[in-house]
């Protein structure tokens, strides 16, 4: 269990899932097994902290529509607390997912997401006085419209003391707004979360702990996730762990990062050594490749 409560500041989506049969026959059809569902990598991350029994809230946005309210109410149920302002002149955001032979590909329309703002972000804080650690889901940050929401987030949780922790969400995004400017948005945080490809963009083509070792230039602590090879943490002072993955069978990669980040969390908060941290992580997200979808089953 957490010293306190965790707020988790980004996208809370609605997730198209469509497993396929095969590879996308372009001009024709695929057979896929479709499923609409709670989405969003903040969202997610909050979902498996709440279903390892850790206090959380969601800080976000939605559209004031039927989406909008589902979603929220999924949360509310799974034991989430939401700050969620909802905003009349954006829908709730969309990700159509194409899940294929372990990899997934999204199309994403991220609607009221854009409208988060720095004033209901740090509201949200100032009404959470349990709150212990803030995590960010990086997608704040890569987006012009959103990113005063992001900065604010981890400005504010900074001065109210709070420990930080930056997911860095996508590849592609990240090298639309280049490697140096993300690493100074996110300077001094106390955890980086990246996967291989966000790893390759933000310290180049080096080994996994040398990259982890780069950036921990701009962040105290640093997991390079790296799927069916495993993970590794390195720390500012220069230790490296190393940690297997779990062998499953894979059905749906949706969501896997993000449930490697609340696992990860939910022991590194309560204390654990790196080395646990890691092991609770592959746990959550080899439960989370088991199953069709980004959320706790």
């Amino acid at each position: 269990m957490t010293a306190g409560r965790v707020l988790v500041v980004g996208d809370l989506i609605t997730d198209v899932v469509a497993v396929l049969a095969g590879p996308p026959a372009t001009g024709s059809d695929t057979p896929a097994a479709i499923r609409f569902s709670g989405g969003g990598q903040a969202a997610n991350t909050a979902a498996w902290l709440a279903a390892r029994g850790v206090p959380v809230t969601l800080v976000g946005a939605v559209g004031d529509d039927s989406q909008g309210r589902d979603r929220v109410a999924e949360l509310a149920r799974a034991g989430v607390d939401c700050a969620v302002s909802r905003h009349p002149d954006h829908p709730t955001g969309t990700v159509i997912v194409l899940a294929a032979d372990g990899e997934r590909t999204m199309i994403t329309e991220r609607g009221a997401n854009l409208r988060l703002t720095p004033e209901h972000v740090e509201a949200a804080l100032a009404a959470a006085p349990d709150a212990a650690h803030l995590h960010l889901s990086g997608y704040s940050l890569l987006d012009a419209a959103s990113r005063p929401a992001g900065l604010a987030a981890l400005a504010a949780a900074r001065g109210r003391g709070l420990t930080t922790s930056v997911d860095a969400a996508s590849a592609a995004p990240l090298r639309r707004v280049g490697a140096a400017a993300f690493l100074t948005w996110v300077r001094e945080v106390d955890l980086l979360l990246v996967n291989a490809d966000e790893a390759t963009v933000l310290a180049g083509g080096l080994d996994p702990a040398a990259q982890g070792r780069a950036l921990t230039a701009s962040a105290r602590r640093v997991v390079v996730k790296r799927g069916a090879a495993g993970a590794v943490w390195v720390d500012r002072g220069g230790a490296v762990t190393v940690s297997p993955a779990r062998r499953v069978a894979v059905v749906d990669v949706t969501g896997a990062g993000d449930a490697f980040a609340a696992g990860l969390l939910s022991a590194w908060l309560s204390g654990a050594a790196p080395a646990a941290a890691l092991a609770r992580a592959g746990d959550l997200g080899a439960s989370a490749v088991s199953q069709v979808g980004a959320r706790p089953g």
